[in-house]
Protein backbone atom coordinates (compact mmCIF):
# COMPACT_ATOMS: atom_id res chain seq x y z
CA UNK A 1 0.00 0.00 0.00
CA UNK A 2 1.47 3.36 -1.03
CA UNK A 3 1.83 6.30 1.37
CA UNK A 4 -0.93 8.19 -0.43
CA UNK A 5 -3.25 5.16 -0.08
CA UNK A 6 -2.43 4.97 3.63
CA UNK A 7 -3.25 8.66 4.03
CA UNK A 8 -6.58 8.10 2.25
CA UNK A 9 -7.47 5.31 4.72
CA UNK A 10 -7.94 6.81 8.21
CA UNK A 11 -7.29 3.44 9.83
CA UNK A 12 -3.79 3.36 8.31
CA UNK A 13 -2.93 7.08 8.42
CA UNK A 14 0.11 7.33 10.71
CA UNK A 15 -0.74 10.97 11.45
CA UNK A 16 -4.28 10.22 12.65
CA UNK A 17 -4.80 10.26 16.43
CA UNK A 18 -4.55 7.07 18.50
CA UNK A 19 -2.37 3.98 18.32
CA UNK A 20 -0.82 3.36 14.91
CA UNK A 21 -3.09 5.88 13.26
CA UNK A 22 -6.53 4.83 14.49
CA UNK A 23 -8.92 7.62 13.62
CA UNK A 24 -11.85 9.19 15.42
CA UNK A 25 -14.11 6.91 13.35
CA UNK A 26 -13.06 3.95 15.55
CA UNK A 27 -11.75 5.53 18.75
CA UNK A 28 -11.93 2.37 20.89
CA UNK A 29 -11.08 -0.24 18.26
CA UNK A 30 -7.82 -0.96 20.11
CA UNK A 31 -9.25 -0.27 23.56
CA UNK A 32 -7.59 2.39 25.68
CA UNK A 33 -5.08 2.83 28.49
CA UNK A 34 -6.45 4.52 31.58
CA UNK A 35 -4.62 6.85 33.92
CA UNK A 36 -3.96 3.80 36.09
CA UNK A 37 -1.81 2.31 33.28
CA UNK A 38 -4.26 -0.53 32.64
CA UNK A 39 -5.27 -1.21 29.05
CA UNK A 40 -8.94 -2.12 28.65
CA UNK A 41 -10.41 -3.76 25.57
CA UNK A 42 -14.07 -4.58 25.13
CA UNK A 43 -14.82 -7.95 23.52
CA UNK A 44 -18.27 -9.30 22.67
CA UNK A 45 -18.77 -13.06 22.92
CA UNK A 46 -19.99 -14.58 19.66
CA UNK A 47 -21.36 -18.04 18.88
CA UNK A 48 -17.93 -19.09 17.53
CA UNK A 49 -16.43 -18.38 20.99
CA UNK A 50 -18.69 -20.82 22.84
CA UNK A 51 -18.86 -24.56 23.33
CA UNK A 52 -21.94 -26.73 22.76
CA UNK A 53 -23.50 -25.50 26.02
CA UNK A 54 -23.28 -21.80 25.10
CA UNK A 55 -20.49 -21.06 27.58
CA UNK A 56 -17.25 -19.47 26.38
CA UNK A 57 -14.84 -22.25 25.43
CA UNK A 58 -11.69 -22.06 27.59
CA UNK A 59 -9.34 -21.57 24.60
CA UNK A 60 -11.36 -18.54 23.46
CA UNK A 61 -10.05 -16.64 26.48
CA UNK A 62 -6.52 -17.13 25.10
CA UNK A 63 -7.54 -15.34 21.89
CA UNK A 64 -9.22 -12.54 23.85
CA UNK A 65 -6.07 -12.08 25.95
CA UNK A 66 -3.86 -12.08 22.85
CA UNK A 67 -5.95 -9.22 21.45
CA UNK A 68 -5.55 -7.39 24.75
CA UNK A 69 -1.75 -7.82 24.74
CA UNK A 70 -1.47 -6.82 21.08
CA UNK A 71 -3.58 -3.69 21.54
CA UNK A 72 -1.72 -2.82 24.76
CA UNK A 73 1.49 -2.87 22.68
CA UNK A 74 -0.15 -0.68 20.03
CA UNK A 75 -1.03 1.89 22.69
CA UNK A 76 2.54 1.90 24.03
CA UNK A 77 3.75 2.68 20.50
CA UNK A 78 4.95 -0.76 19.39
CA UNK A 79 3.62 -2.02 16.07
CA UNK A 80 4.07 -5.75 15.34
CA UNK A 81 5.21 -5.07 11.77
CA UNK A 82 7.77 -2.49 12.88
CA UNK A 83 9.04 -4.89 15.54
CA UNK A 84 9.46 -7.64 12.93
CA UNK A 85 11.46 -5.19 10.78
CA UNK A 86 13.67 -4.05 13.69
CA UNK A 87 17.09 -5.47 14.50
CA UNK A 88 16.79 -8.29 11.96
CA UNK A 89 13.31 -9.31 13.06
CA UNK A 90 11.94 -9.41 16.60
CA UNK A 91 8.71 -10.71 18.11
CA UNK A 92 7.22 -11.53 21.47
CA UNK A 93 6.39 -15.17 22.17
CA UNK A 94 4.45 -16.53 25.12
CA UNK A 95 6.82 -18.58 27.25
CA UNK A 96 4.61 -19.35 30.24
CA UNK A 97 1.01 -18.70 31.18
CA UNK A 98 -0.71 -19.24 34.51
CA UNK A 99 -4.49 -18.97 34.36
CA UNK A 100 -7.12 -19.01 37.09
CA UNK A 101 -10.64 -19.57 35.74
CA UNK A 102 -12.97 -18.03 38.32
CA UNK A 103 -16.26 -17.75 36.44
CA UNK A 104 -17.72 -18.04 32.99
CA UNK A 105 -19.32 -15.98 30.24
CA UNK A 106 -21.82 -16.78 27.54
CA UNK A 107 -22.97 -15.71 24.12
CA UNK A 108 -23.58 -11.95 23.68
CA UNK A 109 -21.82 -11.06 26.94
CA UNK A 110 -19.47 -8.09 26.70
CA UNK A 111 -16.15 -8.70 28.42
CA UNK A 112 -13.45 -6.27 29.45
CA UNK A 113 -9.92 -7.56 28.87
CA UNK A 114 -7.51 -5.74 31.20
CA UNK A 115 -3.77 -5.80 30.49
CA UNK A 116 -0.86 -4.21 32.34
CA UNK A 117 2.85 -4.76 32.75
CA UNK A 118 4.49 -6.67 35.53
CA UNK A 119 8.26 -7.13 35.87
CA UNK A 120 10.61 -6.73 32.92
CA UNK A 121 13.90 -8.65 32.98
CA UNK A 122 16.46 -9.45 30.31
CA UNK A 123 14.63 -10.98 27.36
CA UNK A 124 11.27 -11.36 29.09
CA UNK A 125 8.50 -9.49 30.80
CA UNK A 126 5.47 -10.43 32.80
CA UNK A 127 2.12 -9.25 31.48
CA UNK A 128 -0.79 -9.32 33.92
CA UNK A 129 -4.31 -9.83 32.57
CA UNK A 130 -7.88 -10.11 33.82
CA UNK A 131 -11.12 -10.84 32.01
CA UNK A 132 -14.11 -9.13 33.60
CA UNK A 133 -17.83 -9.63 33.12
CA UNK A 134 -20.03 -6.87 34.52
CA UNK A 135 -17.04 -5.53 36.44
CA UNK A 136 -16.14 -8.78 38.20
CA UNK A 137 -13.15 -10.95 37.29
CA UNK A 138 -13.94 -14.29 35.69
CA UNK A 139 -10.35 -15.08 34.74
CA UNK A 140 -6.92 -13.93 35.93
CA UNK A 141 -3.67 -14.67 34.09
CA UNK A 142 0.06 -14.06 34.42
CA UNK A 143 1.70 -14.25 31.00
CA UNK A 144 5.48 -14.37 30.65
CA UNK A 145 6.50 -13.26 27.17
CA UNK A 146 9.99 -13.48 25.75
CA UNK A 147 11.54 -11.35 23.04
CA UNK A 148 12.80 -13.64 20.29
CA UNK A 149 14.60 -13.20 17.00
CA UNK A 150 13.13 -14.24 13.67
CA UNK A 151 14.81 -17.63 14.17
CA UNK A 152 13.13 -18.03 17.58
CA UNK A 153 16.17 -17.43 19.78
CA UNK A 154 15.67 -15.35 22.95
CA UNK A 155 17.15 -11.86 22.80
CA UNK A 156 17.69 -9.36 25.58
CA UNK A 157 15.29 -6.45 25.18
CA UNK A 158 17.18 -3.63 23.45
CA UNK A 159 17.35 -0.28 25.21
CA UNK A 160 15.08 1.43 22.64
CA UNK A 161 12.33 -1.12 23.37
CA UNK A 162 12.76 -0.90 27.15
CA UNK A 163 12.43 2.88 26.89
CA UNK A 164 9.09 2.48 25.09
CA UNK A 165 7.84 0.19 27.87
CA UNK A 166 9.39 2.22 30.71
CA UNK A 167 6.40 4.52 31.33
CA UNK A 168 4.17 1.45 31.67
CA UNK A 169 6.50 -0.68 33.78
CA UNK A 170 6.01 -1.09 37.54
CA UNK A 171 8.28 0.78 39.89
CA UNK A 172 11.66 -0.95 40.19
CA UNK A 173 11.46 -2.80 36.85
CA UNK A 174 14.74 -3.18 34.94
CA UNK A 175 14.22 -0.75 32.05
CA UNK A 176 17.69 0.80 31.79
CA UNK A 177 19.90 -2.30 31.84
CA UNK A 178 22.82 -2.88 29.48
CA UNK A 179 22.17 -2.90 25.72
Amino acid sequence: MSESEKKADPLRDPDAPGPTGLSAAWPDLAGRIGEDGVHRLGVRVYYEDTDFSGVVYHASYLRFMERGRSDFMRWTGIDHNDLMDADGGLAFAVRKMTIDFIGSAGIDDVLSIETWMGDMRGASMLVKQRVLLDGRPIMIADVKVALVTRSGKPRRMPLWLRKIFAPHAPEGADVDGPE
